[in-house]
């Protein structure tokens, strides 16, 4: 087995205000409790949390909020060399309420953030080597510094024979333009090696209705691995010649914030075990991985918040089908 691999994750930290009443609006929630979120820094406490090396680059504002969140990635054991702080901009700040049925309604506050003002120049292209994984998401590839930040890093891993994965992560309410953000996504994709995808999200990029359609479209660029998220009706996993699924797991669902990000971390958390690994082989391969992660989500979604609900690695494999 070769040496395990870095997980470096790319994009937005921020403080999820996670409401204490379920079942209404937004606009009719009394109080809120703070929890750290942020699809990449999710994804890298994901991984460090079963064991794995993961590293988060971002920026941060030199505020109280920027503290509390660079606090959690320590104590997640997450590697913070490659986080910056700034007093250009705040924290970014998101307000979620909870549908009786654990589904989730986004309100962000970021014009801008800062996050969104990591620039190309802090990316280093020594950071990364070819055993290393580069994680993003496609809140912070909106038109600021951090996108060409993004840029840079990928071509930088990829210079170096390293991973890349994607998940876009599709939020409408921090684009201008709906078809922007889908074009954006798609010239994205191409440089991924892994991609995941939910249900939600799979019309809205492709533009194509029919699922086996939609999901053979995407095998385009450098893409080996498509993972399709089904909420409540389970996961698939795609290669060019393998097709593998779980069902869900049957739990009380509490909250879904950061439950793809718990499949995503567990996912790359195999794989940073092996890189070489994504070769799927054989469909019971494929199938381990992607139960795994699916479990890691299954345990995420009975817990409040997205950091704080991540599973051990314990937890996982004592999972019982």
């Amino acid at each position: 087995m070769s040496k395990a691999a870095t997980v470096f994750t790319i994009g937005e930290m921020l403080i999820d205000f996670i409401p204490n009443e379920r079942g209404v609006p937004l606009k009719q929630v009394n109080a809120f409790q703070k929890a750290p979120g942020g699809a990449p820094a999710n994804v890298a406490c994901a991984v460090s949390r079963l064991g794995g090396t993961s590293a988060f680059i971002g920026k941060l504002g030199a505020d109280a909020f920027g503290d509390f969140l660079l606090d959690t990635l320590i104590n997640a054991g997450v590697n913070i060399n490659y986080v910056s702080r700034t007093d250009q901009a705040n924290t970014a700040l998101a307000f979620v309420s909870l549908k009786a049925d654990g589904d989730r309604e986004f309100m962000f506050y970021r014009n801008p953030s800062a996050d969104m003002l990591l620039s190309e120049d802090e990316i280093d292209s020594e950071w990364f080597s070819g055993k290393d994984i580069l994680h993003f998401g496609s809140v912070d590839l909106i038109e600021a510094p951090v996108k060409y930040a993004h840029i840079k890093a990928i071509n930088s891993i990829k210079s170096k024979g390293g991973l890349v994965s994607f998940d876009p992560n599709v939020r409408l309410a921090l684009w201008d333009d709906a078809q922007l953000c889908r074009k954006t996504i798609n010239d994205f994709i191409p440089y991924a090696d892994i991609l995941k995808i939910s249900d939600e999200e799979l019309e809205f990029i492709t533009g194509i209705p029919e699922g086996p359609k939609a999901i053979a479209s995407l095998f385009t660029g450098d893409v080996k691995i498509i993972m399709y998220t089904k909420g409540a009706h389970g996961a698939e996993l795609y290669t060019r010649d393998i097709n593998v699924s779980v069902p869900a797991r049957k739990v009380e669902v509490v909250d879904t914030t950061g439950a793809g990000d718990a499949f995503m971390g567990a996912f790359l958390y195999k794989i940073s075990q092996d890189p070489a690994g994504i070769c799927f082989t054989t469909p019971d391969a494929a199938y381990e991985v992607l139960d795994f992660a699916n479990k890691a989500a299954s345990i995420s979604v009975t817990r409040k918040g997205a950091i704080s609900a991540l599973p051990t690695l314990d937890e996982i494999t004592s999972c019982i089908d």
